[in-house]
């Protein structure tokens, strides 16, 4: 009886250090900057905000712990458009706020109509240094078009951390 009491406590503190030792990441608000000549339509602005909550799936369905940020946090960090994207020290801060080890600070640029980049810069939240900038491209305003983006960014992003994420496979397509 005394070993099944101990093993089950070693295999109660082994499964809390793996909850513990997960890696927590908060992804802020993408941020649009929209240069072509019709800046900012409904549509740009609704891609734009699907990027967030896209990304967050996909880092989940990898392993990582996503941490939640207020909006309203998020833009009290903010001292305008792009400044958290262009100060990590500043992103690191806030992601210290909410206990991230890192902090995504996302951009939809968007310089022309048939194409965007979406751009992530991953910041170590206790050191506040730059791991990693990444670009992946979509071609058009597809919906899905957008999400193999997303989960092309997710593989640059697991690339540098843990390396467990693989997108999934192509849909098929019924006829």
């Amino acid at each position: 009886m005394m070993y099944k009491t101990l093993s089950s406590s070693l295999l109660f503190c082994l499964l809390s250090f793996n909850l513990q030792a997960q890696t927590r990441i908060a992804v802020l608000d993408f941020e649009l900057k929209d240069l072509t000549l019709a800046p900012g339509v409904p549509a740009e602005l609704q891609r734009t905000a699907s990027i967030k909550p896209l990304l967050e799936q996909e880092l989940a369905r990898a392993g990582y712990v996503i941490v939640a940020i207020p909006h309203q946090a998020q833009q009290a960090a903010n001292s305008g458009v792009g400044y958290l994207f262009d100060h990590a020290d500043a992103a690191a801060q806030l992601g210290k706020l909410y206990q991230a080890d890192y902090i995504l600070i996302g951009r939809l640029h968007k310089p022309s109509f048939l194409f965007a980049y979406l751009m992530g810069r991953l910041v170590k939240v206790d050191n506040g240094r730059l791991v990693g900038d990444y670009i992946a491209e979509s071609k058009g305003p597809n919906a899905s078009l957008t999400i193999k983006a997303v989960e092309s960014l997710t593989t640059k992003i697991d690339h540098d951390l843990e390396r467990h994420y693989s997108p999934p496979p192509p849909a098929k397509l019924v006829h």
